[in-house]
């Protein structure tokens, strides 16, 4: 198995050496919203603790990092009137995985509205502020 690299771009983000769209920190776990979103509200949650994937996690931080998923889903159904949520996970490149930190894809769906392609299109700034804005105020009520 590869091991973790301390320099991919989630560590980065969890170091604040890249900005992005926080919606949510414990001490477990971070949560963003993703910069290509697939639709609107596309979340990551990622652990803490360095993990390349599900393969090498532990399993009590990949406890916590369900129970934000959870958090962030069940905000994220409200915040964007969605009918449902996709949870994804990715590991290891034959497994479709990029970006090697584990991370969970929380994306509200709605009813007869397709997922765009993965990494299409880079999202607005503004867009994305707003997005964030809206969950973190579903997370709060």
């Amino acid at each position: 198995m590869s091991t973790y690299d301390t320099n991919n771009i989630f560590a980065k983000i969890l170091r604040g050496e890249i900005p992005c769209h926080k919606v949510y920190e414990d001490e477990h776990t971070f949560a963003f919203m993703d910069i290509m979103p697939r639709c609107p509200g596309h979340t990551l949650v990622i652990p803490k603790q360095p993990a390349r994937n599900i393969l090498d996690i532990s399993p009590e931080s990949l406890a916590h990092v369900a129970l934000t998923a959870k958090k962030i889903a069940v905000a994220a159904k409200k915040a964007f009137n969605a009918d449902g949520i996709t949870l994804q996970q990715f590991s290891e490149h034959a497994g479709g995985q990029v970006v090697f930190h584990l991370h969970v894809h929380i994306m509200p769906r709605v009813e007869g509205v397709a997922l765009l392609p993965p990494a299409s299109r880079k999202e607005d700034v503004k867009v994305l502020e707003d997005h964030a804005t809206r969950l973190i105020a579903a997370l709060n009520s």
